[in-house]
């Protein structure tokens, strides 16, 4: 395939990889405190060898988690919380420790504050928040109060970027061996983090990488054409 045609491909792939994510991102508009992913502007240097070998490649950095906060709105629901600055809720999954800014949070049947999908919100010690059966209410440093007198509290702890694996929009692992700090941040109560994308910032980016996706697309059918041609042409003078 000649150099141009195989740019072009390449590049349609990186594409499709856009239009992936840009996807994903509409799809999560309304998930409480969902992040992003941005396209890196480099290659890191572990894996620049590689892209160097295949230098008519269209590359990218790869992704990161975008951890710039969204829009805060007031819900009036009192196990509603937001988190104002960096920071996680830690969580306990079928799969482990996990950690989350989607505090629409509830009360199970067993008592237990834990997330929409059910998982256990977890104190300071890591162990489950045992909620009381009265009024509730959660405090901007965390605590829980239960008919004004407190019976726990929600920590905050603080991660960077890079000790983020990502496994959906909203929850995230990290690293075995990894113990987050707790972070200053404080809590916005009766509240949800929104998602840090908008619908028109997405839409706009999505008719960006499909006009490209189709430019791409046309430029290699302009150029295999002109190749047929050639070769056709220079059969019927042999």
């Amino acid at each position: 395939m000649p150099g141009g045609a195989y740019s072009a491909l390449t590049g349609m792939q990186a594409r499709l990889q856009s239009l992936d994510r840009i996807a994903a991102d509409l799809a999560n508009i309304n998930t409480a405190g969902y992040k992003t992913e941005r396209t890196t502007r480099f290659v890191a240097e572990r894996d620049f060898a590689a892209a160097l070998d295949s230098a008519v490649d269209v590359t990218s950095g790869g992704t990161r988690t975008d951890l710039m906060p969204g829009s805060i709105t007031n819900t009036g629901r009192s196990l509603d919380v937001a988190i104002e600055g960096q920071g996680f809720f830690a969580i306990q999954t079928g799969a482990g420790l996990r950690y989350t800014r989607s505090g629409n949070f509830t009360r199970r049947a067993d008592g237990i504050l834990a997330t929409v999908q059910g998982d256990p919100v977890l104190d300071a010690q890591h162990k489950a928040i045992k909620l009381g059966t009265g009024v509730l209410a959660i405090e901007a440093n965390g605590t829980i109060t239960s008919d004004k007198s407190p019976i726990g509290r929600i920590p905050v702890w603080q991660i960077d970027e890079p000790d983020l694996i990502r496994e959906s929009g909203s929850r995230f692992a990290t690293p075995p061996g990894l113990k987050p700090k707790a972070s200053d941040a404080v809590l916005v109560p009766n509240s949800l983090e929104q998602a840090n994308v908008t619908t028109v910032d997405r839409m706009t980016m999505l008719t960006e990488a499909s006009r490209s996706f189709e430019a791409l697309q046309k430029g290699i059918s302009v150029l295999m054409n002109d190749i047929d041609s050639r070769a056709i042409t220079e059969l019927g003078r042999k």
